[in-house]
């Protein structure tokens, strides 16, 4: 019996059984005829073929040779290998010398080798298929005739009797090998389909983790700064405590002074008392009148200083809270600056924008939807849309700015040039190269009342964000309340943020600023506010 390693040695890459007619690729390989024919076949319409061992490639389909060697070799080998001989199906005309079959004809039911096949009819009523023993499924199993037919219309293999006289009689119908091959063909197109998919969620799986490691990569920095950070927090903090603790304690320790010059007072003014009796108790005038007076004995300087003490408290208390708002905001200060955190703007709507369908508040922090407001008319007016813009504008710098739009189902907000359209006759915000807008629309159906009344072009989604026309969907599952607009000016970004819990980033537009940028609101119906920015 041959050792495990000459049968493996023996064993085809491809079928992982001992060669049945081996043949060999010019790159030196083998395999099994009809095992590299079947690799091969799958490999039409890719524009090349390859070794399915070492991937060597060729522009044509490749002879093959067989290889007699290794024929030779399995030959000698195989009668040792009773388990294999089992499975092997042999040429029924090969007595003498059994040589395995490499197809079967349907029609004559015999198995043919790679001489035989060569002298077989090659007529179509023979038809041809993989070696086998199992008939059942080559044969109609109503006419118990060979399957060499395709219905077309009821995808079914069919007996000739079938498309004569059997159900299938009028169906289109093809013959096995021309179904085979449209098969092949559609099979191949997929294989295509799925090779570019592949390739996609490669580049994809490639790009997830290249930034998965720049994630990473920032992530260690940020740790080491947060940490650093709060190390920091925990040395001012502890520098804060000591400062207030002292300046309690020594506000409790100030009474010690004073009460130790009281008792000093208080025994001179025992002193004095002895001596006034003893005064009082002088029988000679002449020595009292002599002595001299004992002066103001009511210390106002004390009560004074009394009060003070009792007022000292309070002072105290105010002493506190200076220290600690003026330690607290030093060290907030050191948290924005570490993480470039810029402070909110305060923005308010510039009245002489509004188009006269917008009311803005008195505190020019709302604007709603109303009837004709009749505001006097201006060059900078908007005459096309309900919109405003701030009268602050941005050309350089870090800015944020939060937007309660929860009382508007029709909105939008983001950053424009000043150049943007104003007159009847141009579109609305968002639908131009100068500027950049997140909105939301209630429904398709309620935009085209809106598209027929106000000539507001009908977006195909609730929310979405656009610029220059290209209109982005957004997820509508996420609650938009309160939105944040963030504007890196030279980094050239404008990022909006759904404030819900957690914060989630909705969009990012990149862009080359070259003009001074305003924000923008539109209003549908309701009313959108400028918020502060907690």
């Amino acid at each position: 019996m041959a050792s495990a390693g000459v049968r493996a040695e023996l064993e085809c890459s491809v079928c992982l059984s001992i060669y049945t007619d081996p043949v060999s690729l010019t790159c030196g390989h083998s395999f099994c005829r009809v095992c590299i024919d079947r690799v091969l076949d799958t490999q039409e319409g890719s524009g090349s073929y390859s070794c399915p061992e070492c991937k060597a490639t060729y522009g044509t389909r490749p002879a093959l040779q067989r290889n007699f060697a290794l024929h030779n070799v399995v030959e000698n080998v195989r009668p040792t290998q009773p388990d294999q001989e089992e499975n092997t199906i042999f040429c029924t005309y090969c007595v003498d010398s059994p040589a395995p079959a490499v197809k079967f004809c349907l029609l004559c039911e015999v198995s043919l080798c790679d001489k035989h096949l060569r002298v077989h009819s090659k007529a179509p009523q023979h038809v041809l298929c993989d070696p086998t023993t199992n008939l059942e499924n080559r044969r109609c199993s109503i006419h118990l005739e060979p399957l060499r037919y395709f219905c077309t219309e009821d995808s079914a293999c069919i007996c000739v009797s079938c498309s004569l006289a059997g159900e299938h009689r009028g169906h289109q119908v093809e013959t096995l090998e021309e179904a085979s091959m449209e098969k092949k063909g559609k099979l191949r197109n997929d294989l295509q389909e799925l090779i570019t998919v592949k390739r996609e969620m490669e580049k994809r799986v490639q790009s997830l983790k290249n930034h998965q490691r720049k994630a990473q990569e920032k992530a260690a920095g940020e740790t080491e700064r947060v940490t650093a950070l709060f190390r920091d927090f925990r040395r001012h903090l502890e520098n804060l405590e000591r400062r207030v603790l002292s300046d309690i304690t020594n506000q409790a320790h100030g009474y010690d002074d004073v009460i130790r010059q009281l008792e000093i007072k208080e025994e001179e003014l025992t002193r004095k008392m002895r001596h006034i009796e003893e005064l009082c108790h002088m029988t000679d005038p002449l020595t009292v009148l002599q002595e001299p007076d004992t002066g103001d004995l009511c210390d106002t300087e004390e009560e004074t200083r009394d009060q003070h003490l009792h007022d000292g408290w309070d002072v105290v208390e105010m002493q506190i809270l200076h220290t600690l708002h003026t330690g607290l905001s030093h060290l907030m200060k050191g948290v924005n600056d570490s993480f470039n955190i810029q402070e909110a703007a305060d923005l308010l709507l510039d009245v002489d924008t509004a188009n006269n369908r917008v009311h803005v508040s008195p505190d020019r922090k709302i604007a709603s939807r109303s009837s004709n407001q009749e505001h006097p008319e201006t060059p900078q007016r908007f005459q096309n849309e309900p919109q405003v813009l701030s009268r602050q504008s941005f050309s350089s710098g870090r800015h944020y700015w939060d937007v309660s739009v929860g009382g508007s189902k029709r909105w939008r907000v983001g950053v424009c040039y000043p150049s943007i359209a104003r007159r009847a006759d141009q579109v609305g915000i968002g639908y131009d190269k100068n500027s950049w807008v997140l909105g939301r629309h209630t429904s398709f159906k309620s935009w085209v009342a809106v598209f027929l009344n106000d000539f507001i072009r009908a977006p195909k989604h609730e929310y979405f964000v656009t610029h220059d026309g290209e209109e982005i969907p957004l997820s509508d599952s996420i609650p938009r309340n309160k939105v944040r607009i963030c504007l890196d000016y030279e980094a050239g970004r404008i990022s909006f943020y759904d404030l819900c819990d957690p914060i989630t980033h909705l969009h990012t537009f990149t862009a080359a600023f070259t003009k001074p940028l305003h924000a923008v609101f539109q209003v549908g119906n309701g009313h959108i506010q400028l918020c502060g920015g907690n």
